[in-house]
């Protein structure tokens, strides 16, 4: 004889999604494995062919959530089955920019479950997994080097800037730069020539701005992931530091804070958080 609780559970996850827009009261779903979240419902839905834009780049593709991820189910969206409107403490959507996944990849709960609760690994254990990252191609959305697997076939292997250091990090980093501008804490750079920049900066600083993250390495050496659509150095690569402050200087201002208000603003902060 099945368990009640377990026929209860059975039940649930037949209904699902048919219960989630019928329900009353919030739902909350758990990814089961590395789910990739959209947004657009259309990307979502199943045996979906991703369009990709002039940079090879399927641009649908915001992040992909790492196992035991907490989401809120916002909406079904009709006419796309198996498709959930959701959000998450995990990523912030940029504004204006909702949030899908496939709800076969997530598991519902009926009450508000924990959230997901990231260890950050040791500073040796994230250096390596940077170091060991060098190669690998830019992907948009991207922060599993070996992407996922869906339907049988490998998806979104690579990493966008911030994904690079969110998979180091196993998830503990903000996923995107408009919150690592505010990570951990500021560093005076504002008025700082090459030299005195060379001097501030420590191994794992952010150098960073609303659009892009660069990672110091050491005191020679950053990395950073990078998109080209021009041809140029493409992916996971390293720079001698110096040599990329110095194209740095020629575009940004460094400052001590990003600026209250300031979008896409031509200033770069850095953020010490290790």
């Amino acid at each position: 004889m099945i368990p009640r609780c377990l026929s209860i559970l059975v039940a649930i996850c037949l209904l699902w999604p048919l219960s989630l827009a019928t329900a009353e009261s919030p739902r909350f779903a758990i990814a089961r494995k590395p789910t990739p979240v959209f947004n657009n419902p259309q990307s979502a839905g199943p045996q979906t062919k991703l369009r990709k834009d002039h940079c090879g780049q399927m641009r649908q593709l915001e992040f992909i959530a790492l196992p035991g991820t907490v989401f809120e189910v916002v909406a079904v969206p009709t006419g796309i089955p198996g498709v959930l409107q959701v959000r998450t403490n995990d990523y912030q959507a940029p504004s204006g920019t909702q949030l899908y996944v496939a709800a076969e990849l997530l598991t519902p709960q009926l009450d508000t479950p924990p959230e997901r609760k990231p260890q950050l690994p040791e500073a040796a254990k994230i250096m390596q997994q940077l170091r060991s990252a060098v190669g690998l191609p830019y992907v948009w959305g991207g922060n599993l080097r070996n992407g996922v697997t869906l339907a049988g076939q490998p998806q979104f292997a690579g990493l966008d800037c911030s994904g690079l250091l969110y998979e180091a990090t196993d998830g503990y980093t903000p996923r995107n730069t408009e919150q690592l501008v505010d990570f951990g804490k500021q560093v005076a750079i504002e008025g700082k020539n090459i030299q005195e920049l060379l001097q501030q900066l420590r191994p794992l600083d952010l150098i960073v701005w609303k659009g892009h993250v660069i990672i110091v390495l050491d005191q020679k050496t950053a990395v950073e992931s990078i998109l080209n659509c021009s041809g140029g150095r493409d992916g996971v690569v390293t720079t001698p530091l110096e040599t990329r402050l110095k194209q740095l200087l020629k575009q940004r201002r460094p400052a001590n804070s990003w600026p209250a208000g300031a979008g896409k603003s031509a200033h770069f902060v850095v953020r010490r958080w290790i």
